[in-house]
């Protein structure tokens, strides 16, 4: 898991946050609550089934890569907290939206077109694909 202070030096003094690979935000992470936390205890799973079906996705043939959206509040609270999870896909939105509904107690409110906010560190998006956000209200 990225430290914080890590994720600091990636923003830089514009405070841009960096897309997080799955790895940098899920592994060695025990904080249920950083990433769409009024799910937890209702219905989403803990972060380490969250973090396998998400890699699951990534596996997919169609999709070049995801990450994780962090929220800007992680540099004033020292504590990783995801926004959204993007997906980069050649597949649309209403598919990349099935794949999202199929992942049992993920609990999102779908996908939205884009990025949440400005990112450092996004990954090439290849010809033909959109980055699709995993969202939580």
């Amino acid at each position: 898991m990225i430290s914080v202070e890590q994720v600091v030096n990636r923003a830089g003094d514009d405070g841009v946050m960096p897309l997080l690979a799955l790895d940098e935000f899920f592994d060695g992470n025990d904080n249920e609550g950083c990433i769409a936390p009024n799910q937890w205890g209702y219905g989403r799973p803990a972060l380490a089934v969250l973090a396998e079906r998400l890699r699951a996705v990534e596996r997919r043939e169609d999709v070049a890569w995801v990450r994780v959206q962090l929220r800007p509040e992680t540099l004033e609270t020292e504590e990783l907290a995801g926004e959204a999870v993007a997906v980069c896909t050649t597949a649309d939105q209403s598919v990349c939206g099935a794949w999202i509904e199929g992942i049992e107690g993920l609990e999102s409110s779908g996908v939205i077109p884009e990025l949440v906010d400005v990112y450092c560190d996004v990954p090439e998006v290849p010809h033909g694909a959109t980055v699709w956000s995993v969202v939580w209200d």
